[in-house]
């Protein structure tokens, strides 16, 4: 019988609007199925602000990150680091070990290690080394080890390129979220305070509208409307069980790997 890793879904990425960004469609999925899911963020996303200071930026994203989260009845935590000088540490992995563990996560999902930038790409690394050891004894926290290692998810960047342009790998499977994009749509309309930044930042007329896109333009890779991407880890210290491709198969386009 294959191993039933607990239905708690924990999204753990860079900043405010990531998880709204990559895999909200695939989070409200997984809540019709049961699992609980928590959102979580290593930054409060406080150098993503115009005309305000990192600290106004910081309530401002946290509390559009909250809002968000509700929509999916999701508890949302804001882990303390610093947008834009993110960095691996000691520190860091722990407090990513002792969320994993207060929550009792079964999956974890998280950016690439590939991503295009580079809080994503930190991220994605103390993401997957605290959820290698957040089963074993020997860590230095106050939370009780997971009884075994979490299922571990990669999410796509924008568009399925890495830093320098050249194309990432095939994704593992495809998500259709065709059915719940309006879902999708109310969590990322509470981040306003991003829609200015990324005209300031980037020229970007409509963030929301371009993140869809995206979702619109990997559901033609696969003959749906919308559809999230994502890689599982299966490298060395992971399980390899296909839980979430399993609890979602009427939704599931997969790939070969």
């Amino acid at each position: 019988m294959p191993r039933e890793f607990n239905k708690i879904a924990l999204s753990l990425h860079a900043h405010p609007d990531d998880a709204e960004a990559w895999n909200a469609g695939t989070l409200k999925l997984l809540k019709d199925k049961g699992y609980k899911i928590v959102i979580a963020t290593l930054t409060a996303g406080q150098m993503g602000g115009c005309n305000m200071s990192m600290s106004e930026t910081a309530r401002v994203r946290e509390q559009e990150a909250r809002e968000a989260a509700s929509v999916l009845d999701a508890d949302y935590y804001c882990l303390g680091g610093e947008d834009g000088f993110l960095f691996d540490s000691k520190e860091m992995r722990l407090k990513v070990i002792s969320l994993m563990r207060r929550i009792r996560a079964g999956v974890v999902f998280t950016h690439l290690p590939c991503d295009y930038h580079s809080d994503h790409r930190v991220t994605a690394n103390i993401v997957e080394s605290a959820a290698m050891i957040s089963s074993l004894d020997p860590v230095p926290v106050d939370e009780p080890p997971l009884d075994v290692t979490p299922l571990l998810y990669h999410s796509s960047p924008f568009t399925l390129n890495d830093p320098i342009g050249a194309r990432i790998a095939k994704p593992h499977f495809y998500v259709d979220v065709s059915s719940v994009i309006d879902t999708k749509k109310k969590m990322l309309e509470h981040h306003v305070s991003q829609q200015e930044l990324m005209r300031h930042m980037h020229k970007m007329s409509d963030f929301f509208g371009f993140v869809l896109e995206g979702n619109s333009n990997y559901g033609k890779d696969v003959n749906v409307e919308y559809a999230e991407v994502y890689w599982q880890h299966i490298g060395g210290g992971f399980q390899r069980d296909p839980q979430v491709q399993r609890d979602l198969k009427d939704f599931i386009i997969t790939n070969n790997y």
